[in-house]
């Protein structure tokens, strides 16, 4: 179809939309990709919804570590329903325009709940430090209280800022192309359509990237490492292994999703491919999502113990 296209000669205070290119360079598999990601998208509903629920009528769970599991579902839902049925929407109806004030609200909402898993990514680390190096205090740190302050505060300590750089970003002017290959309107892909120096706007990027993901990312490292001192401390092997037990599916879910977040908002603008950004940003966005309740299911006995409560009493 024809896609709404400007120049670069056309005066840039007339961009009202974008072209989300997405996976256009693929026809003959539009297909397959629209069941593959319809697929994918129910499974990370129905995944993350079941850890949502579990955690909630099972009186095992009732404790912090599954509360902050719980918020984490619940954002992995949000965070993917930001992305995911506008690329079906693009695929299926193959209209990739986009308003640019639709754009800027994609932007933001991914940003910000961008923001909120690293800082719940954070929170639930200092969890398992507490819970694994100062377990007498456990009970009384990690109250009720705390818990609640601790998870509001992941959910809207981005809001501000985020909200500042998005204003920031789509205040530019866009005058060579209006097309942005990526299959949502992402950061580098935007900025690549800017109009003049934008050296200030990737410093920006930079400096919130180092404050939401890398500062975070610190602090987790820093807890693994006092954890995994004292889990090496433990004086049996069976200690030893439930207190990794506990720790490994959080450390992977962060290494999947800091890893590929880095790579794509930390490099110079200068090095960012299509292919890779795209590669990339299905990582972190609808990949790591779709696994994260097989991962903290399946290594889990706390879980697979209450999912089996629940099969036998129905």
């Amino acid at each position: 179809m024809e896609y709404a296209e400007i120049s670069a000669e056309d005066n840039a205070s007339t961009v009202r939309q974008f072209v989300l290119l997405g996976f256009s360079d693929l026809p003959n598999l539009q297909g397959f990709l629209f069941g593959m990601f319809s697929i994918v998208y129910l499974i990370i509903l129905i995944g993350n919804s079941f850890i949502i629920v579990i955690t909630r009528i099972d009186p095992a769970l009732q404790k912090p570590m599954y509360f902050f599991l719980a918020n984490f579902s619940s954002l992995e839902i949000c965070y993917v329903s930001v992305t995911l049925p506008r690329i079906l929407y693009n695929i299926g109806t193959q209209n990739r325009n986009i308003s640019k004030l639709a754009c800027a609200t994609q932007t933001c909402f991914f940003l910000i709940l961008g923001a909120t898993e690293c800082f719940l990514l954070a929170v639930m680390s200092y969890d398992r430090y507490v819970a694994i190096c100062n377990p007498l205090h456990y009970p009384l740190v990690m109250n009720p209280t705390k818990c609640t302050q601790l998870a509001a505060g992941s959910w809207l300590g981005g809001i501000p800022v985020q909200i500042g750089q998005t204003c920031q970003i789509f205040s530019l002017h866009f005058c060579s192309s209006n097309q942005i290959n990526h299959f949502f309107c992402d950061l580098p892909p935007i900025l690549k359509l800017a109009c003049g120096d934008t050296s200030i706007n990737e410093l920006s990027v930079y400096l919130v990237a180092i404050l939401f993901a890398a500062v975070p990312f610190m602090l987790i490292l820093a807890s693994y490492t006092k954890i995994i001192a004292t889990i090496l401390r433990l004086p049996t092997a069976t200690g030893r292994a439930k207190a990794f037990s506990t720790c490994s599916s959080h450390l992977l879910v962060v290494f999947l999703f800091f890893g590929s977040a880095t790579v794509t908002y930390l490099r110079p603008k200068s090095i960012h491919s299509p292919g890779t950004d795209k590669l990339l940003s299905l990582l972190y966005t609808i990949v790591t999502p779709m696994f994260n309740p097989l991962i903290y299911s399946l290594r889990n006995k706390d879980v697979i113990a209450a999912l089996r409560k629940l099969l036998l009493r129905k």
